[in-house]
């Protein structure tokens, strides 16, 4: 029920994890384009094409369209050894209706998708070990949504490993209510998922949807309840806030009067913030880092623009080593949460 190719886990990487699905966008002459796209998917795309060695861990099925997915992420340089295969199954499937204002409408066909079976497979181990060996394991609110109660168990086993092993979890509190039809188990999870990660990326949009809590105040004072040591809180407005501790600095960005397309603005914002704080550079200038890609983004249609778009964020741009490269560099270590942190060396590999 797997890939022969799936390998034991290179050591101390950026590993992203959660569902890509297909990607069916509906122009404005009615007609629809496809590509693919996940919330963490195109996290992990932006990192790697902002120099991250980075690997995406998920299932997909024995398909065309997963091997079409499978060889397009191989192209932007993701890391595919812990991407496991099940045998007579598809991905998921969504389709973005995009306003006039730029804002986006999802429909999804996702429930027999492959990756919501990632943590009940024979194979589970190896992607354990791999997230428990990682620098960095990313994953959002909707990586939570894909899995049953046993499948968090296992999940947050390993996260507190990963921790224990000196790696850092970042989570992005991305939150649809599609994929929780409980609220009550939705708060209970993303409670015990704050307190587990060592950088939250929070939305005062997803706040309001679980708690009920409008405006930024009530998300930060969860956040610093909680003991998140370092935290971005979204603003609905453009820009953020980057909590020091009783501190709320913001940083603004210039607001874009014609976004094409929202989609994977947070993707590729956590992208632009993560990149920036592997070379050190401390939150707030990762913040402006990731709303200077995210604002790139959103002047293109669907979740990945042009490679020729990407926005020079860091000086000159080289690929990212693949990570199953033996002589690839290894990416820096996230530094604490201080206002003077400089780049640490990379580790050996």
């Amino acid at each position: 029920m797997s890939d022969p190719d799936v390998k034991e886990p290179a050591p101390r990487r950026v590993a992203c994890l959660g569902e890509c699905m297909m990607e069916l966008r509906e122009r404005p002459d009615g007609l629809l384009s496809r590509g693919f796209g996940g919330d963490t998917l195109n996290t992990a795309l932006y990192l790697a094409r902002l120099g991250a060695p980075v690997e995406y861990v998920t299932a997909l099925g024995d398909d065309p369209f997963s091997a079409a997915m499978l060889a397009a992420w191989r192209e932007e340089g993701i890391g595919t050894d812990h991407v496991l295969r099940v045998p007579g199954r598809l991905p998921g499937l969504y389709l973005i209706q995009t306003d006039p204002a730029g804002e986006r409408r999802f429909s999804y066909w996702r429930d027999s998708a492959p990756a919501r079976q990632l943590f009940a497979l024979p194979e589970t181990p190896v992607v354990e070990r791999a997230l428990a060996g990682a620098a960095v394991a990313y994953l959002s609110g909707i990586t939570l949504s894909l899995y049953d109660e046993a499948g968090r168990e296992r999940l947050f086993a390993t996260l507190a490993t990963t921790r224990a092993r000196g790696g850092r979890v970042v989570f992005d509190t991305n939150f649809r209510p599609r994929g929780w039809p409980d609220p009550a188990v939705a708060r209970a999870v993303y409670d015990r998922m704050i307190r587990l990660a060592d950088t939250v990326l929070a939305g005062v949009e997803d706040n309001l949807l679980l708690h009920g809590d409008d405006g930024p105040a009530p998300l930060a004072a969860r956040l610093r309840a909680a003991g998140v040591a370092e935290a971005v809180v979204k603003l609905a407005e453009p820009g953020c806030l980057v909590l020091d501790g009783d501190r709320a600095v913001p940083v603004p960005t210039a607001p874009d009067p014609s976004p094409v397309d929202t989609t994977a603005a947070g993707d590729s914002f956590a992208a632009g913030y993560l990149a920036a704080r592997l070379r050190g550079e401390p939150p707030e200038a990762a913040a402006r880092a990731g709303h200077a890609l995210a604002g790139v983004v959103v002047r293109h249609p669907g979740a990945i623009i042009p490679r020729a778009a990407m926005p020079d964020l860091f000086g000159p741009r080289t690929a990212a080593p693949h990570p199953s490269d033996p002589g690839a560099a290894m990416p820096h270590e996230m530094p604490p949460h201080s206002r003077t942190a400089t780049p640490l060396p990379p580790e050996a590999p």
